[in-house]
């Protein structure tokens, strides 16, 4: 069975500091970023907590390969999104 996946963007408050991820349940990692579950991480050091741009694919392949696509573009080509 194939699992659909989302690419997803997250931002600190002050809009400084951007974090490209993908996940198969995109309401669970949320969950755990905000609730901070792994402390030492990314996220958890510059409090990307803002999800400003989220989308959906069919199969979580797609999504990684969007998620590698995003990583590589511009700070400005992530903002436009």
């Amino acid at each position: 069975m194939q699992r659909g996946g989302v690419v997803y963007i997250l931002s600190s408050p002050n809009r400084s500091v951007l974090y490209i991820g993908v996940t198969s349940d995109l309401y669970k990692r949320m969950v755990e970023h905000r609730e901070k579950v792994y402390p030492d991480s990314f996220i958890a050091k510059y409090n990307c907590i803002m999800l400003v741009y989220y989308k959906g694919f069919e199969r979580i392949e797609e999504a990684i390969a969007e998620e590698k696509r995003i990583k590589g573009g511009s700070r400005k080509q992530k903002e436009e999104l």
